[in-house]
């Protein structure tokens, strides 16, 4: 029902006014950013009594006059009618510019105590199917504590997650655009949010899709039915092999691997080498090269070679073992001791204050980013200073003393009640893990077991949903939640039966990441072709095709030497370490080639640090760098065997080579144009032949530059 009206109150009728016409935004009057001229507002109003002084009571309440109401310098300057830095924010003939007139007119009131509080807003209606091009207005409705309700549609901000699918009017018209897929819309009032999401079908004709393998596939084809989107099919084995051995050993399958792979007509042959590669060290190793730069493993000083390296070997040996995801993320929070007793404590030499403990720790395993809620109310989240701070204590207690060892501290649960002061309020509050209780914790225990407990509790709405999105982009280039460590209710999956589905599975498993890995890499979804038909070529959301995407710094280095035969030495480290298997970042001095193509720093727990896109440099670095050149020429390589051996054709070479740098044998056309190549004599710089063996040889070399170069080296396709 409408509510009836009440007195004008300043945070249910002024402040959302002023929200609407920007007043409160961080380029404008908000104080956090900087508020202009010296009039600071709340972020988006969510502090409304604050703001109330300073709209009335600040510099002498210059601001207002309850005397002439119209002569307000509020009014004046947000209608044009004097000089203002903003623009026209309300017009004088507006609903917005009568609501504050009337606010003054009768005395500028807060009118807190007989105010009902804003409980939560709904938008109507709440899903749909919109076809492209289509529009749909969006009623807003906001509950109050006293049971009423009110239409807010005119007040209520309104923002998309995907302009170029969806866009949003002021007024709540909603228009699809021309691309299909999932969209939201974020319908924000007085710092409560509502999500309208809309399905925008292409509606082609889909006849058949790919098998079901799992349930990943059910919900994923299920969806694509519903928009309309025809799938590619099945990818070969060729591609297949080499897709699923980069994507979990963050290898190339070796030459022997793809020819016994192809010869294998066991109908299970997928399964098998996806069961064969998680037992791989290399596995281990991709995937702890994963975790230690994102978990900061970085090296600042000489000194942190020993807690570096047993850090390293820590989390790459749980992930061979195969330790449940939740045990490996107590041990981390929860260490206590020195590096070589316990090497999780690593991760305190590099991450030290409180308040970047909890950072870290919510955007990486919880995929929710507080740095917002440090100074003010999180703009597009329902977190708090207080949800902030609450989750500061858990680290409260964290202790650390000086070791025999430089530059080592020994870390300790100091005895005592857990808080942290909000700055603002000045309370201390307890700790509390995003709006939920954890009960009291006595002086003697350690905080961050409660924070853990809560954590892997299976009836956490963020852990495991976190670690799910993460490793689906992983596999499939996109999360579905995009960035994946952006969960936020205004912030939906484009498929959440599916997120929800694998989700389940991977707690019921016991959180087990090879299991997870092994439920997604199986399913048909997965193994989709990345040649798009005519209908999904424009689709990036789901998973109509596998998304190409470029190698990482590591993989295409290691592939590289794998190619050509060559070998990078590291220092400190056996003759043939890989590149995925270095425990730091310190290897990237050293490496113009990781550092040209985006290896990270280990500066920060988002994936984002990582570089993925092409640059200029990359591409002068294929075309003159002195170790490509090297690489090509290396003694005993590649090439240099395969020019030496003999009675060998110039056909078998070049299959070899296929064979090597995509998983497959050559086409027709790609055949005899390399062999043409190859068998082209050489001469040198005064015109004399020479011989057909060093021909051969730097014939394979220009060979080995050219397939290296190609796409279908450098992306997993």
């Amino acid at each position: 029902m409408e509510s009836p009206r009440h007195p004008i109150s300043f945070a249910n009728d002024v402040a959302p006014v002023l929200t609407k016409a920007g007043c409160n935004t961080g380029v404008c009057h908000a104080k956090a950013g900087g508020g202009q001229n010296g009039f600071q507002l709340s972020l988006l109003g969510f502090e409304p009594a604050e703001d109330y002084e300073h709209v009335v009571r600040e510099a002498r309440g210059r601001r207002i006059s309850l005397a002439a109401p119209e002569q307000s310098l509020l009014l004046l300057k947000a209608s044009g009618q004097v000089p203002h830095g903003g623009g026209v924010r309300l017009e004088k003939d507006s609903a917005g510019y009568r609501q504050l007139r009337d606010w003054i007119a009768a005395g500028a009131l807060y009118g807190g105590d007989e105010a009902p509080e804003l409980a939560s807003i709904q938008v109507q209606p709440e899903r749909g199917l919109l076809n492209q091009g289509a529009t749909q207005q969006l009623v807003a409705v906001a509950h109050y504590s006293d049971g009423t309700s009110r239409n807010v549609t005119d007040l209520a901000l309104y923002e998309t997650n995907d302009v170029a699918m969806i866009e949003a009017s002021e007024s709540g018209v909603v228009h699809a655009q021309h691309l299909p897929g999932n969209a939201a819309v974020m319908v924000r009032y007085q710092g409560k949010v509502a999500v309208y999401t809309a399905a925008i079908p292409m509606g082609a004709a889909i006849d058949q899709v790919p098998e079901s393998n799992n349930f990943v596939d059910d919900h994923v084809f299920n969806n694509l039915k519903t928009l309309g989107i025809p799938p590619s099919p099945v990818c070969d084995d060729a591609t297949f092999l080499r897709r699923v051995t980069l994507d979990i050993a963050g290898r190339l399958p070796t030459e022997a691997e793809s020819r016994a792979f192809l010869a294998n007509d066991d109908d299970r042959r997928r399964d098998q080498v996806i069961d064969e590669l998680l037992k791989s060290p290399e596995y281990a190793d991709y995937f702890a090269n994963k975790w230690t730069s994102l978990l900061k493993n970085r090296r600042d000083d000489k000194s942190d070679i020993t807690s570096n390296f047993a850090f390293h070997a820590w989390l790459r040996d749980s992930l061979l073992a195969n330790r449940p995801y939740d045990q490996i993320v107590r041990e981390l929070l929860a260490a206590t001791g020195t590096v070589m007793g316990n090497p999780p404590v690593a991760w305190y030499k590099r991450v030290k204050e409180p308040k970047e403990q909890i950072e870290d720790v919510a955007q990486l395993f919880l995929g929710v980013r507080m740095q917002c809620a440090q100074c003010h109310h999180h703009p597009f989240e329902r977190w708090s200073q207080d949800d902030y701070y609450s989750l500061v204590a858990f680290f409260s207690k964290v202790g650390r003393k000086p070791t025999g060892v430089r530059g080592e501290d020994q870390i300790f649960h100091q005895r005592g009640v857990a808080g942290e002061k909000n700055p603002k309020t000045g309370e201390t509050l307890l700790p509390a893990a995003l709006g939920d209780s954890v009960g009291e914790i006595p002086a003697g225990e350690d905080p961050r077991l409660r924070l853990a407990d809560w954590m892997s509790s299976t009836e956490n709405p963020f852990f495991a949903k976190a670690l799910v999105n993460r490793y689906w982009k992983h596999f499939f280039s996109r999360g579905l939640i995009e960035p994946e460590d952006d969960i936020r209710d205004t912030n939906p999956p484009t498929n959440p039966e599916l997120l929800a589905s694998i989700e389940k599975h991977f707690v019921d498993s016991g959180y087990d990441l090879k299991e997870l890995v092994r439920v997604i890499t199986r399913s048909h979804a997965y193994q989709l072709s990345a040649v798009p038909n005519e209908h999904n070529i424009a689709d990036r959301q789901n998973y109509s095709r596998f998304y190409p995407k470029r190698l990482q710094a590591e993989v295409m280095l290691d592939s590289i030497d794998g190619l050509t035969g060559a070998r990078t030495d590291f220092a400190n480290l056996p003759v043939g370490t890989k590149a995925v298997a270095l425990p730091d970042n310190s290897y990237n001095k050293s490496s113009p080639f990781l550092r040209v193509f985006g290896r990270p720093e280990s500066t920060s727990v988002c994936e984002c640090e990582r570089v993925q896109s092409a640059s200029l440099a990359q591409s002068l670095h294929f075309i003159n760098a002195a170790d490509i050149k090297s690489k090509l020429a290396f003694k005993g390589g590649r090439a240099e065997r395969l020019a030496a051996a003999k009675d060998v054709t110039h056909q078998d070479r070049v299959n070899e080579l296929y064979m090597a740098a995509y998983s497959r044998a050559p086409d027709d056309e790609e055949e005899s144009t390399a062999v043409a190549y190859l068998s082209e004599p050489r001469m040198t710089a005064d015109k004399k032949p020479i011989s057909e063996v060093d021909a051969t040889r730097e014939n394979l070399q220009d060979l080995l530059w050219a397939l290296i170069n190609t796409k279908e080296f450098l992306f997993n396709h």
